[in-house]
């Protein structure tokens, strides 16, 4: 018994600092963690696995991993999102200032793959945008003109521009509807059932589901900011705007609340949620990271779409431990 007792010891002070209750409650329960996961996960290992999907075109995964620095140092690096997201996948990246200006997307750099709408029309175009925009594009930039793309890069800014406003104040210019394809994509829509996907959520943050539907609906101890990207995916990158809202959910945990605003390619709707936990016993040395994500895309639905969900359900299942893997590096890496 003496021996035994030993060897527990042994093993507990191998695997450092333990779970939060609350934290490893919602793994076991809501996030289907087996009891080997949270044992690998104490040790040190990356647990990643799938999550059910609740609709057609729907994917979704969740993945952990403990970094040897306190939560409060995850979250001061996380704000500075242009140096945290920096990565082979990420060609490049800004943070929207409040209010949002033109300045904010100098280093937005389009060539003609990202805006060539030559052949654009509506229900049949490789960018998304909705039906009027569609049309601006044919009828405001001469196509057969020498710097034909640079002007459409600078529509296209001023396009992006205008929606971020309109997303903020509820003023016009939002983007509400995907008009590339023969079905219109409405992303709030989509983004409505994500959340209804996620009723954890709410349990976690109550008021958290009513701020990330509306950004104006206030909630108390939230900080917002909203940021574009270019980044890697499928043949051709795309242009992206995330909101990314910050809050503490209990006295030993933090939560990092994001959304797709826009999505120039792919995803019709997007959510992720990532669970900054204090380890027990590590005296703000040690944390717990916990990465959601919850994604529609209408390439996953109809004709060939099990193969096609196959191979991005890959692609998302080592990109989540790739990822996870570069926040855990550069989190634990030396000044």
């Amino acid at each position: 018994m003496f021996v035994t007792l030993i060897s527990l010891m042994a093993i507990a002070a191998t695997q450092g600092s333990g779970l939060q209750p609350e934290l490893r409650a919602f793994l076991s329960g809501e996030m289907k963690f087996s009891p080997s996961d949270l044992a690998d996960l104490q040790a040190g290992k990356i647990v990643a696995h799938g999550l059910a999907a609740s609709a057609p075109g729907e994917i979704a995964a969740v993945g952990a991993v403990r970094v040897h620095v306190g939560r409060d140092a995850f979250v001061n690096q996380y704000r500075d999102i242009v140096r945290f997201k920096r990565g082979p996948e990420v060609l490049q990246i800004g943070r929207f200032s409040h209010p949002p200006t033109l300045d904010d997307l100098a280093a937005l750099m389009l060539n003609k793959e990202d805006v060539d709408m030559r052949t654009c029309r509506v229900g049949h175009c490789d960018i998304r945008l909705p039906a009027a925009t569609i049309a601006r594009f044919q009828r405001e930039i001469d196509w057969t003109a020498r710097d034909a793309d640079a002007r459409a890069a600078a529509l296209f800014k001023q396009v992006l521009l205008d929606h971020v406003g309109a997303y903020l104040t509820g003023g016009a210019g939002q983007i509400l509807a995907y008009d590339d394809e023969k079905r219109a994509v409405h992303p709030v829509d989509d983004f409505a059932g994500l959340l209804q996907s996620s009723p954890y959520i709410g349990r976690l943050v109550p008021g958290l589901p009513d701020h990330l539907r509306d950004i104006r609906e206030p909630l108390a101890g939230a900080e917002d900011f909203l940021y574009w990207s270019k980044e890697k995916f499928g043949f051709t990158p795309f242009v992206t705007v995330t909101q990314v809202t910050i809050l503490p959910a209990t006295p030993t945990s933090t939560v990092v609340a994001s959304k797709d605003v826009y999505s120039s390619r792919y995803f019709d709707a997007s959510l992720t949620l990532t669970i900054a936990s204090d380890g027990v016993g590590a005296a703000g040395n040690d944390c717990y990271l916990v990465y959601m994500n919850r994604s529609r895309a209408s390439a996953l639905k109809g004709s060939f779409s099990s193969l096609r969900r196959a191979i991005v359900e890959r692609r998302v299942k080592s990109s989540l431990d790739e990822n996870l893997r570069l926040v855990k590096s550069r989190l634990e890496e030396k000044p």
